[in-house]
């Protein structure tokens, strides 16, 4: 990925936690992408605390990358409900929301989360 495209992507990604927060009545849903991973975390941002997390580093079976990160997106809802949590607010970190982001935003919505 060029400077560049970073740069922008960090613009964005600022300009995107200006208005979003988590809360312990909703915490906070945050996706990075890797070239190759993809990592979910839900943020308490009063407390500074992750809450849950999940990761495709563990993934089994020959599934392309938006399936894996779909199978994060439900692996992630399924540890947040373990914790009672039901609402989150979803934070895409500057990324576009097509793709993998979709994917796993799809997944954490099958799994029960709620944005």
């Amino acid at each position: 990925m060029s400077k560049k495209k970073e740069q922008l992507r960090l613009r964005r990604h600022l300009k995107i936690r200006k208005r979003i927060s988590g809360t312990a009545e909703r915490p906070r849903l945050v996706v990075f992408r890797s070239l190759t991973h993809i990592y979910a975390q839900v943020i308490n941002d009063e407390n500074k605390k992750v809450l849950a997390s999940a990761s495709d580093m563990k993934a089994k079976g020959k599934a392309n990358k938006t399936e894996r990160a779909k199978q994060v997106g439900t692996e992630v809802a399924k540890i947040a409900q373990e914790k009672k949590i039901a609402k989150v607010v979803f934070d895409r970190n500057g990324y576009k929301y097509h793709g993998r982001v979709k994917s796993l935003a799809d997944g954490a919505r099958e799994g029960g989360l709620e944005f």
